[in-house]
């Protein structure tokens, strides 16, 4: 009933919510992907986008259509793999940063499992620059990491700027240290806020050693101190801090695919395909 074709246009407009960056990743112009949009919103009976000057969105019948479309392209995919004799197999072990989770990326886990069932997936989740050491020792194919905004190294999946994050209610007192919520060393996030403070000649203490994302978020919420945070990935109950507290400017960062040469390519072109196709609309990695 429904055109594989028009689904996959779809479930990349529905995810990139912009008629023109869909048109790029699928290499199609714009004007056929408007088509693509209305053909299946004709053989489905219902409205499934609302595009107009200011933004695109899906609407009730285009929510429910983008779980359908995603079922029946895996499905599609699963069919096809299986009666050409193409189905993917062997071991993947991937490595990603833990503040991953706040993005698309387990959704995206999940549909590579569903597609490639006969791929044993191993993820490892870990700070970046444990990541790439593991990666560079042989013990994983592929890691997902944030990176300084000048690295040339890997595949770079998506830029954000790093901002200063706390609690709405949090003030700062003039003259006193910052209060620092940090990953415990070796961390670029750590890295950066302290250099910046320091740039500008701002005192600091670190008043919570975190492990992982959840330990940024609590004392974040908790008002214990303020964070180094990829702007992109601010939770709603947490705020960007105004420019009237005078905080350094933090930068850029990267976030970028390393992969392992001496690994199988197969699995890892599939895996870094899949991260690439669903990232470029949310960004990622601690």
């Amino acid at each position: 009933m429904f055109d594989p074709v028009l689904l996959k246009t779809f479930v990349v407009v529905a995810e990139t919510l912009n008629f023109t960056n869909a048109a790029q990743l699928l290499g199609l112009s714009q004007p056929t992907i408007s088509q693509h949009i209305r053909k299946l919103e004709v053989a489905a009976k219902r409205n499934l986008v609302v595009r107009d000057t200011r933004e695109v969105r899906l609407t009730d019948n285009g929510d429910a259509m983008l779980g359908f479309a995603r079922t029946i392209l895996a499905a599609h995919d699963q069919a096809s793999s299986y009666f050409t004799g193409s189905a993917m197999r062997g071991r993947l072990r991937f490595g990603s940063a833990d503040d991953l989770a706040l993005t698309q990326l387990p959704q995206i886990l999940r549909d590579f499992r569903q597609l490639y069932p006969h791929i044993n997936l191993e993820l490892t989740v870990n700070q970046s620059g444990v990541l790439t050491r593991r990666l560079q020792s042989g013990q994983l194919d592929l890691v997902f990491v944030k990176q300084e905004s000048d690295s040339q190294v890997g595949r770079l999946v998506r830029r954000d700027r790093m901002v200063w994050v706390g609690h709405r209610d949090l003030t700062l007192e003039p003259g006193k240290p910052v209060p620092l919520i940090a990953y415990q060393a070796p961390s670029l996030s750590r890295t950066v806020a302290i250099t910046a403070l320091e740039s500008i000649g701002r005192t600091w203490r670190i008043t919570c050693n975190v492990r992982e994302i959840n330990g940024v978020l609590a004392a974040a919420r908790a008002g214990i101190g303020i964070a180094a945070f990829p702007q992109s990935l601010i939770p709603p109950d947490l705020t960007q801090l105004p420019a009237a507290l005078e905080l350094p400017e933090l930068g850029d960062i990267d976030f970028r695919l390393l992969d392992n040469p001496t690994s199988a390519r197969e699995p890892i072109d599939a895996l870094i395909s899949a991260i690439i196709g669903r990232q470029n609309s949310a960004p990622i990695a601690h």
